[in-house]
């Protein structure tokens, strides 16, 4: 599909205080798209609007909450007048054998992850079928292959993809386009909070190549904006990923075997592995939900 001008267009972000969704609304608005701001941190928020190019403006609420969610979507329309472009960015992460994992934390992933983005589309979606606009799932390489440790990602991130493409087929004859986004693990602050644990950066680092490395945040938000400009059903955020697609059928069965040798060889540094929610990212949405936790 032909690149779509984003000058003038109207784009929200969830997730947006840092990471992926904070230089993506930059990279937006650099474009000249009007860009809505929506997360948890508000003061952080605050700061990214300030520093963007364009016409900005932020929302404070959490993407579970159905009401804050409506209520944002009805002012966003009243602020920008319309919605071109919803991206569900926002999202938490944990790690950690299963048997072992916090039930909160565990629960709160899938919250957040894939109740979180269907409460987005849910509150947007009537102002994109207006609009004839795109939706933009954020999915992730832990879509594609299941990864031990990591239940929680890999679930939620397997059901925002199934999720999304369910959704295209029902409104696509309305007007919208909806595509998923796969990031591998990208330099942000939830990739690195995960690496301050040994075993969690061990395990990864024994991943097969292309998987073991961090790619830069740059090029991979790059392809994002690409993605959005041409109102991609896929946008893949490494080069890589697009071929992933043609072999995850054989994935499960590979790191059921392999995964079972690596998780033999740190088991007796299992128990150290904290299991809780993971980076900054992570530690906001557990003091929101916590104001008295230190």
């Amino acid at each position: 599909m032909s690149k779509v001008s984003l000058e003038g267009q109207v784009a929200v972000v969830t997730g947006a205080a840092r990471g992926v969704g904070e230089l993506l609304a930059r990279k937006l608005s650099a474009r000249g798209a009007k860009v809505a701001l929506v997360g948890l941190e508000a003061d952080a928020l605050k700061q990214v609007s300030e520093r963007l190019h364009s016409e900005s403006d932020h929302w404070y609420a959490d993407v579970t909450d159905h009401e804050a969610m409506a209520r944002v979507a009805e002012e966003v329309k009243q602020r920008f007048g319309k919605v071109d472009i919803v991206v569900a960015n926002a999202g938490v992460a944990s790690g950690g054998p299963f048997v072992d994992s916090d039930p909160v934390a565990w629960r709160r992933v899938i919250e957040v992850n894939l109740i979180g983005s269907a409460v987005t589309a849910r509150a947007f979606l009537p102002v994109l079928m207006e609009s004839r606009g795109y939706l933009l799932q954020i999915a992730s390489l832990a879509a594609i292959t299941p990864a031990p440790m990591m239940t929680a990602y890999c679930a939620s991130k397997s059901g925002v993809e199934a999720y999304a493409h369910s959704l295209r087929a029902e409104v696509g004859y309305k007007g919208v386009r909806v595509g998923v986004g796969y990031l591998s693990w990208t330099d942000t602050d939830m990739v690195r909070g995960a690496d301050q644990d040994e075993v969690m950066r061990e395990l990864r680092q024994r991943l097969p190549w292309p998987s073991n490395k961090t790619y830069p945040l740059g090029p991979a938000v790059d392809r994002i904006v690409a993605g959005i400009e041409r109102r991609s059903s896929h946008v893949y955020a490494q080069w890589w990923l697009r071929g992933m697609q043609g072999i995850r059928g054989y994935l499960p069965g590979i790191i059921g075997a392999v995964g079972q040798r690596e998780m033999r060889r740190f088991e007796p540094r299992l128990a150290s592995v904290r299991t809780g929610l993971v980076g900054a990212g992570g530690a906001a949405d557990e003091q929101e939900r916590n104001p008295a936790a230190p």
